[in-house]
């Protein structure tokens, strides 16, 4: 195995080629590894240096293996490596390996951690998809080193597995809530001139991702903290990045001309995942917007033949209610001897 490492952005760059296609041959082929999330991510929110490794087999050059990391000191003084995303706008991280690569590559990176890498203390991987082979494979390995480790459950990602059809995706709730979606799209669309809006290329993107930060700064007061001005200058970005590849969904609903509610999600492989979302609590409220564009957003789902509609991160009660299961990220620490195990973010 070959390791070529990267400390400067233009890392990015030199794997591109062959990043997203390294990406669709793992085990978990998520829009959160992708080339164009990464590298967006380090530009906006990227902190301390980049320690981005590639891994090539030894016999064709290919490359089998991506280690986006990055390296930092916590607040205790601590060195520690990052996976490159591990900030709360990433759902879903992980090494980058292709399936069925996954003991040489992780034993690879282990060397390279001994012999190699710049000084560190605990290694920090969050939000990786609980059939992660890191959590297992890469954990045990680590543990034959003697190094600690610990694996804890960091947060949950309610899916709709999707049926065919809206009617068939109705039948699926119980009987109370099935009545409400269907009462809420009524008195919507009998009391308000009521359009369900997704943007598209004939749209003026800067200015809808605009309305879309000014509803979701209103929707509450959480919010409309963490859409600082860096936060906005990421969005813009991603945005403008994943429309270009077709991966983007900027939903809204409008009620008597007025954006009422919205929900950015991104349209990925078979899944639509619910990644934001923003209303204006001070018009419409009595028609329950942010219910309406989510069940219509759901209906589209289903139209394009996707099989899942996935909430991402948080067990917020209306996602179950939209008929919404459990799966769990969880968070791998590998820590060296004597380093306290427990998480710095």
């Amino acid at each position: 195995m070959r390791i070529e490492v990267h400390f400067e952005s233009g890392g990015f760059w030199a794997l591109r080629p062959e990043w997203n296609d390294l990406v669709r041959r793992s085990y978990h082929d998520n829009l959160f590894l992708t080339w164009e999330w990464q590298s967006t991510w380090w530009k906006h929110l990227g902190e301390g240096s980049l320690l981005l490794l590639g891994f090539r087999a030894e016999d064709d050059g290919r490359l089998v293996g991506i280690a986006p990391l990055f390296h930092t000191r916590a607040g205790n003084g601590e060195a520690v490596l990052y996976m490159n995303g591990c900030r709360d706008v990433s759902d879903y991280l992980d090494l980058i390996v292709e399936d069925g690569q996954e003991e040489v590559v992780y034993r690879a990176l282990l060397d390279y951690l001994e012999s190699q890498a710049p000084q560190w203390d605990l290694v920090d991987f969050c939000n990786i998809p609980q059939a992660s082979p890191a959590l297992s494979v890469l954990r045990q390995m680590a543990q034959a080193r003697g190094y600690q480790t610990l694996v804890e459950v960091e947060d949950v990602c309610p899916i709709i597995a999707l049926p065919e059809t809206w009617d068939d995706y109705l039948m699926m709730l119980d009987k109370k809530q099935r009545h409400e979606v269907r009462r809420k799209l009524r008195k919507a669309d009998a009391e308000a001139d009521t359009r369900f809006v997704i943007v598209g290329p004939d749209h003026d993107l800067e200015s809808e991702v605009q309305t879309f930060i000014q509803l979701h700064q209103q929707s509450a007061p959480a919010k409309d903290k963490f859409m600082d001005p860096t936060m906005q200058a990421f969005f813009f970005d991603v945005a403008k990045v994943l429309q270009a590849r077709g991966w983007l969904q900027l939903a809204f609903i409008e009620m008597d001309g007025h954006k009422a509610a919205t929900l950015l999600n991104f349209d990925y492989g078979d899944s639509i995942l619910v990644y934001n979302s923003g209303y204006d609590p001070d018009q419409f409220s009595q028609l329950s917007p942010g219910i309406v564009v989510t069940a219509r957003c759901i209906e589209h789902a289903i139209s394009l033949g996707r099989s899942k509609f996935d909430f991402l991160r948080g067990d917020e009660v209306y996602k179950y209610r939209f008929g919404a299961q459990d799966t769990e990220v969880r968070r791998l620490l590998i820590a060296k001897p004597g380093i306290p195990l427990q998480a710095t973010c």
